[in-house]
């Protein structure tokens, strides 16, 4: 991957802005289907099983559902992060752009 060039033809993003637009539609997925299986968790009765609930289980199952939830928007999730990413780019694309006008701060 080169620096500098476009990600599509007649687009100001550089691969660099679009490969961190792409890994913030990912995250924010990821923390959505964090969520849900955090929500999944909590309806476990654990209390009376073999690992016997408590703090440490409490502590384990909620690093368990952050890790399952990035892993599974990491491999196309619910395709949230695909449906969110042409919005986003188009943000980015409008946010080049005012950088680029006369008078514009850089």
């Amino acid at each position: 991957m080169m620096l500098g060039t476009v990600a599509k033809p007649g687009s100001t993003l550089t691969l660099d802005q679009y490969a961190k637009v792409k890994a913030q539609a990912e995250e924010l997925e990821g923390v959505f289907l964090n969520t849900l299986t955090k929500e999944m968790f909590s309806s476990i009765k654990t209390d009376a099983s073999v690992m016997g609930g408590g703090f440490g289980e409490e502590t384990w199952r909620s690093m368990q559902s952050e890790q399952m939830g990035a892993t599974m928007a990491q491999n196309g999730g619910l395709g949230i992060a695909e449906q969110l990413l042409p919005d986003l780019l188009a943000m980015q694309e409008a946010a080049n752009n005012q950088n680029k006008l006369p008078g514009a701060q850089q």
